[in-house]
């Protein structure tokens, strides 16, 4: 065991090469599903915490149980759409980093707008007679909170974070875990840990808690300092 977990922190000391290809697509790959995931779900959750419309109930309702959906159903869903014979096959990009990013967007959208709207919904309660007073449309609303929100709102985008680095599911089924070209850090584990290759496994894990655990040490401690700077 021993030998095991020195051979593992030596391909970290060491700078594998292996490892390093690994965790950079795992970081570009899941960056960008950020990314793209906070374009989106920053302006819908804010909305949806403000707008009152028909159907409104229903679509939290709808995010609020995508939050906790399986990451091989979405997986199965995007490889069906994204398939030769499926609507989206005539992209070419499945098994590809693009077809995991896609995938994990899908993921992160519900979380992140989800933890949007509650952030914007307690603040939307108390700022709301001030922002109509100055008859502010409800776009300029959504951008007045989300700007005074944007501390709070930190923690949307690392849960985000956190929840596309540690997705297995999805990636492995549209990305196929191809050596080189789209072998994740969650998907390598998964796989050398099936073949024996334990210290591989173990550098990645370790690779892995070193990024999870600080991006949220650092969520709350921004919560915290806005909360103690802001009120």
């Amino acid at each position: 065991m021993l030998d095991t977990l020195w051979e593992a922190l030596g391909l970290i000391g060491h700078l594998d090469a292996q490892v390093l290809a690994i965790v950079w697509l795992s970081l570009r790959v899941s960056l960008g599903a950020v990314l793209v995931g906070s374009l989106i779900s920053l302006p819908l959750g804010a909305w949806l915490a403000i707008v009152a419309f028909p159907g409104r109930d229903a679509l939290v309702v709808l995010l609020n149980g995508l939050m906790g959906i399986p990451s091989v159903v979405v997986g199965v869903v995007f490889y069906l759409l994204l398939s030769r014979s499926g609507p989206l096959g005539s992209f070419g990009i499945l098994y590809t980093p693009m077809a995991m990013t896609i995938a994990q967007v899908f993921l992160v959208v519900p979380l992140m707008s989800a933890l949007t709207r509650q952030v914007v919904e307690d603040a939307w309660n108390g700022y709301s007679l001030e922002l109509r007073s100055f008859a502010y449309s409800p776009w300029l609303c959504v951008r007045t909170l989300l700007f005074d929100c944007r501390f709070s709102l930190v923690v949307a985008v690392i849960a985000g974070m956190g929840r596309a680095i540690s997705e297995v599911g999805a990636v492995m089924i549209v990305g196929g875990n191809i050596f080189g070209f789209t072998r994740v850090m969650t998907t390598a584990i998964a796989l050398e840990t099936a073949k024996g290759d334990l210290p591989l496994s173990i550098a990645l894990g370790a690779v892995l808690l070193s990024i999870v655990i600080p991006l949220n040490a650092l969520a709350y401690g921004i919560r915290r300092w806005a909360m103690n700077r802001f009120g």
